[in-house]
């Protein structure tokens, strides 16, 4: 085990993927306890379909990936929290409709530059050769701030999260909580995306909190027990990623799935303990 992570260590790439995987992980993870609550988790989906669109047009343009997919999934983080809140296209479906919409410009600004080829691949589904010294970089920078963001603003977050009418009789400027979740989300995803794809990075969101919950009862250890299993996941993803050849992106959402059938399956064994006792 110690001479295959020696030799996993020994690449640079390999090197790089593993510093991004794992703080995107842990902003994934914390964000994505509040937005399963919020019943919002699928706001990950819609952006990471506009990322892949703006991955699309950073290609196109031979710019750095990060500089046009930051700004573009900020922004329509914005627009798809204003849209959900103040017109009567509501939840689920603004958010069918910017991923539908981002995922078709994206595919038809690629077909119309450098083709259907094995880049499309790689931004639908991932690569750990797409992590240059650059996008490590800025995704460590931006990355921390996620995580300090989301430090200093715990309790409110947490308060938004459960309650939010009682958060705004309390004082709480809830709307403008509800906007950092969604810029949080927005940068996680954007930096995430590169190494997970367009079509598995909201697995990141998901499934540690959701995994959590099968048997963590308080918001703060649902917290800390989703960080734990995003962390662990991806280790153990990228690893046998390594060994067997296959995606990083689908290894890593594989066993966040074993994680998530093996909480439940605990859950389910303490629940039959104690209705036999």
């Amino acid at each position: 085990m110690f001479a295959v992570l020696a030799e996993m260590f020994s690449y640079t790439f390999l090197v790089r993927a593993v510093i991004v995987g794992v703080l995107v992980s842990l902003c994934a993870s914390l964000l994505g306890v509040s937005l399963v609550l919020k019943r919002y988790s699928m706001i990950g989906d819609g952006l990471s379909h506009v990322g892949f669109g703006a991955l699309a047009v950073a290609t196109a343009l031979n710019v750095a990936p990060l500089t046009v997919s930051v700004p573009v999934v900020i922004a329509a983080a914005v627009l798809l929290l204003r849209l959900s809140e103040n017109s009567k296209i509501k939840g689920d479906a603004a958010i069918a409709l910017f991923s539908s919409g981002a995922l078709a410009v994206g595919v038809v600004i690629i077909s119309l530059t450098t083709g259907m080829n094995t880049d499309v691949c790689n931004y639908l589904f991932g690569s750990i050769l797409a992590m240059s010294k650059a996008d490590v970089y800025l995704s460590v920078v931006l990355s921390v701030v996620v995580l300090v963001l989301y430090v200093l603003f715990y309790n409110t977050i947490f308060a938004v999260t459960f309650d939010e009418t009682f958060a705004r009789a309390s004082g709480a400027k809830a709307g403008m909580y509800n906007m950092l979740i969604a810029l949080l989300t927005a940068v996680t995803i954007a930096l995430g995306m590169r190494m997970m794809g367009a079509m598995l990075i909201s697995a990141l969101i998901v499934f540690p909190a959701l995994t959590s919950m099968r048997l963590c009862k308080t918001f703060k250890s649902v917290t800390v027990c989703s960080a734990a299993v995003s962390l662990i996941s991806f280790f153990i993803g990228i690893v046998l990623s390594y060994v067997f050849a296959i995606p990083t992106g689908a290894s890593i959402v594989l066993i966040h799935l074993f994680a998530f059938v093996l909480f439940w399956t605990v859950r389910g064994i303490n629940q039959f303990k104690v209705k036999v006792v």
